[in-house]
């Protein structure tokens, strides 16, 4: 049998552009950001656009989807709104039921929008999720521009380059990686979040500064009473550059669409994302991640990389913020006696080839990664965290 064989071989090296805009009043119609963003790839055409917006924003009037109308009104001689804005639910609603994707697929070829087209996404990280996936999946992808609504889509999620939706009971599951064309965090879509919502960004913000910058994490630390007061200039600015240490993640890792076995910017994640759904997402993903990353801190106290006094130092930041830290989902067992919180460390597993990496930290601004977990170990910390971080009802 003759087993030669001949190979050719071209790489391919592609650019992404990976634009985040920050401003107030998107869709005023004499800001130029969404205008310059949209605008025509060939002259004397117009921009056909789909916007689909989180209900939960629209819950106390139509002033957003107005708001829309009139943008695309006033710019009508370029700009082309193909249908009213589209509601579509928030949170991990959206991602649970396939329909979704399936009416966002329907109305892109009901409306015939092609890679010329405009699909606009407005509302929290959920949403970002499952209408990018439909989009980057339709035509083998459509033009997207996410506006993040919450902190934690401002700062983190939106401006990723990740879309999914869950499947088999597991988060994100079916996804895609894709560079949305762009990300405009408007803030003065925040003003009228409720106040958890307005935390929960704060806590991505400490766990990129606790793995990359030192001096972020300073900065949270001394405008940790105006970040509990919400006050706008201090969150923005939280936003601001967590949003560009995510970016400079992405862009300068060298490997933006994860296809190693590292993903550090989910350090205090491998808890988070099980106890989302042992609680059937009762628990939001920053009261989550903050549940994470204590378990992190006190773990990596445990095994000799972190000193005690600077995970007290963390907590108590994380603590001024607003956060518990403590849940009793930690505490739920599978028919069989066994703790499911620890089939996120599987899980984890499963999504890196088999290869468990789990992203801890040796000191503020010291990310560390780590192959292997101690059963024993983590079952400590979490009887610890229930006994000394459990907040007395």
């Amino acid at each position: 049998m003759d087993n030669t064989f001949t190979v050719i071989q071209r790489n391919i090296r592609l650019d992404f552009p990976h634009r985040a805009y920050f401003t107030h009043g998107a869709f005023d119609a004499d800001n130029p950001v969404l205008g310059d963003i949209l605008k025509p790839l060939l002259d004397g055409c117009l921009t056909k656009t789909l916007v689909y917006i989180d209900e939960g924003l629209v819950t106390c009037g139509k002033g957003l989807v107005f708001g829309v109308e009139n943008f695309f009104q006033h710019h009508s001689k370029t700009l082309d709104l193909v249908a009213e804005p589209i509601l579509v639910p928030g949170g991990e609603e959206v991602k649970n039921d396939w329909k979704w994707v399936e009416h966002i697929w329907d109305a892109i070829n009901r409306f015939g929008l092609c890679r010329h087209s405009f699909v606009v996404a407005v509302g929290g990280g959920a949403m970002l999720d499952a209408v990018g996936f439909a989009a980057a999946t339709a035509h083998r992808g459509v033009r997207f521009v996410r506006l993040p609504t919450t902190t934690l889509s401002q700062g983190d999620g939106g401006v990723g380059v990740k879309n999914a939706v869950n499947f088999f009971n597991k988060k994100n599951w079916v996804g895609t990686f894709s560079v949305p064309d762009a990300v405009v965090n408007d803030f003065r879509l925040l003003q009228s979040l409720p106040e958890n919502q307005k935390r929960a960004g704060y806590i991505e913000a400490v766990k990129v500064a606790l793995i990359r910058d030192s001096s972020f994490f300073k900065f949270i630390e001394d405008n940790a009473f105006a970040l509990g007061q919400f006050d706008a200039r201090s969150m923005e600015e939280v936003v601001r550059r967590s949003a560009a240490l995510h970016l400079q993640h992405i862009a300068a890792s060298g490997d933006p669409f994860e296809k190693g076995s590292a993903r550090p910017l989910d350090f205090g994640h491998w808890i988070a994302h099980k106890l989302e759904q042992v609680s059937e997402f009762e628990i939001g993903h920053g009261d989550a991640v903050a549940i994470g990353i204590a378990a992190d801190l006190l773990y990596s106290v445990k095994v000799g990389l972190l000193e005690q006094e600077t995970a007290d130092r963390i907590i108590n930041l994380i603590r001024k913020l607003g956060f518990n830290l403590y849940n009793e989902h930690l505490n739920k067992r599978s028919k069989s006696g066994e703790w499911i919180i620890l089939e996120g460390l599987e899980e984890f597993r499963e999504h890196l080839g088999g290869q468990l990496t789990i992203t801890l930290i040796q000191g503020i601004g010291q990310g560390l990664e780590v192959n292997t977990m101690d059963r024993n170990l983590v079952l400590e910390v979490l009887e610890d965290m229930r006994e000394n971080l459990r907040v007395a009802s």
